[in-house]
């Protein structure tokens, strides 16, 4: 996997129930690996994805995270490093490089 991005699996094991925590799911794109796996919103209302679905759990009204089979299931999370040059937390290409753009250098007619 390339430096700018860092990989990470959570795995619930048979029956397993995990408080959401949206701080855990910021930035990540999440892949499902394993039977299913049940999101619960704070309404109650449930919904089951499976093996291969591809979710983004940042920002979501979620209260829970289940495992309903009888089988661990695991959720493989990407997300962008922090010290990534796209990140809003790391200081930008040019800042790093002390250089300007030869775009910006130009002015405007």
């Amino acid at each position: 996997m390339s430096a700018g991005f860092r990989r990470r699996e959570v795995v619930l094991a048979c029956g397993e129930v995990r408080d959401y925590d949206a701080a855990a799911w910021h930035d990540a794109i999440v892949r499902v690996r394993g039977p299913e796996v049940e999101l619960e919103t704070v309404d109650g209302a449930r919904r089951r994805f499976g093996h291969g679905a591809v979710l983004c759990l940042a920002g979501l009204p979620l209260r829970v995270l289940r495992n309903p089979g009888p089988r661990p299931v695991t959720l493989i999370a990407v997300s962008r490093n922090r010290t990534d040059s796209f990140s809003s937390e790391a200081p930008s290409y040019h800042q790093e490089h002390d250089t300007v753009p030869e775009a910006e250098k130009q002015s405007c007619p």
